[in-house]
């Protein structure tokens, strides 16, 4: 079977991950894969290996919308017939493209898959999640026209009903993780750093991630010389943040890490893993965690309460993370026995619902269902 898949490369983010780790999955499994990804002429892209690729031009692209070139429709459907795939995989990259994608694949008579990324707080208690909740609403009626749109989870997909996407027209198909290689195993991060015990945060540094309130709650509480606070990852909020919570108050800033297997490494030797966030989808950086054997505390932002749970991890209400935080954190700290009781129960909670091989079988399942099936008519 051959995939057109349309996404982005660049800069990095959940999306970046999702269309890698999937994309890769399914070459491993045998299927032919076009990636078609948005690119501007001035910027170098990386090299993704065993791909046939096709460049859509952009003015702009961030980790949260993309701003293509006027021609960039026609290049698209000029693309697709040229490469005659059985089906089109779309992981929306809240494009203008988005809303034409489902006419061009009807002229050219070809399913259409969309994966609808974009994180949300179904309370909408903030700012931050009532103008994410206008996405949701503004998408719904364009998302009724693609055959089918993969969501996270099934809190994501009531919303979206809710809001007048066909019920049939949805199906929840979760991130997944590589369990192979995200796992509990040997890391010489405590030694390296010289602690007893390792917090980590991992992903961007933007208003939305809420950084800003677990670095204040850690800076209150003076946890002292054998504990630190690593944060992984860059964003616009770095450089604001960083001159006022530094190492002398045992927050180490590591920046964003190419690397995959250091990152595995600092998960590997993580205590705890927080993810404060006032919206998210299913954060994938919060399953590797989990999957690596770390405690979790993640708010019940997006998805990301219902991964934890049954045991699986602490839930934290976005509207008192800071607080909640300075009471929980302790904790960790004096009772070291709490975070590898916790870290297997989140392993076993990834390797029931989220691991990626289960995942792609259910992403095949489907694009066999859709080629079994005659194509819907879609109404503009």
């Amino acid at each position: 079977m051959h995939i057109a898949w349309l996404g982005k490369k660049s800069p990095f983010c959940g999306n970046v991950t999702y269309g890698r780790e999937v994309t890769n999955a399914l070459l491993d499994r045998g299927y032919q894969v076009s990636f078609l990804h948005f690119a501007q002429e001035e910027q170098a892209e990386d090299i993704w290996p065993d791909y046939q690729e096709v460049s859509i031009p952009c003015l702009y692209k961030s980790t949260i919308y993309t701003i293509p070139t006027l021609k960039s429709s026609k290049i698209l459907a000029q693309a697709l017939k040229a490469l005659k795939p059985d089906l089109v995989h779309a992981s929306l990259t809240l494009s203008p493209l988005d809303f034409v994608l489902p006419e061009i694949c009807e002229e050219l008579d070809l399913p259409l898959v969309a994966t609808f990324h974009p994180p949300f707080d179904l309370k909408r208690r903030n700012l931050t999640s009532s103008t994410q909740h206008l996405t949701y609403q503004f998408y719904a009626p364009f998302l009724a026209n693609y055959d089918c749109t993969i969501v996270f989870s099934r809190i994501q997909r009531d919303l979206l009903i809710r809001l007048g996407v066909p019920a049939d027209r949805l199906v929840v198909i979760p991130n997944g993780v590589d369990v192979q290689k995200y796992s509990p195993g040997p890391s010489n991060l405590k030694a390296e750093l010289g602690v007893e015990r390792v917090f980590v945060y991992q992903g961007r540094i933007a208003p939305e991630k809420n950084v800003e309130a677990l670095l204040r709650a850690w800076k209150r509480l003076n946890m002292g010389p054998d504990s630190k606070l690593l944060i992984v990852g860059n964003g616009p909020l770095a450089t604001t943040l960083m001159p006022f919570y530094g190492p002398e108050h045992g927050i180490l800033w590591l920046g964003f890490i190419g690397d995959e297997q250091r990152r595995i490494e600092i998960l590997r030797g993580a205590d705890v893993f927080i993810l404060p966030s006032l919206v998210e989808g299913l954060s994938l950086s919060l399953l590797e965690g989990m999957a690596c054997g770390a405690a979790c505390l993640a708010t019940d932002a997006g998805a990301d309460g219902e991964v934890l749970e049954k045991g699986a991890g602490i839930v934290l209400s976005t509207d008192r993370v800071s607080s909640q935080l300075q009471t929980l954190l302790p904790l960790f700290q004096h009772q070291p026995e709490l975070a590898p009781i916790m870290g297997r129960k989140a392993r076993q909670r990834v390797l029931e619902h989220y691991t990626l091989d289960r995942n792609i079988s259910r992403l095949e399942d489907l694009y066999s269902l859709m080629l079994r099936q005659p194509k819907m008519q879609l109404s503009y």
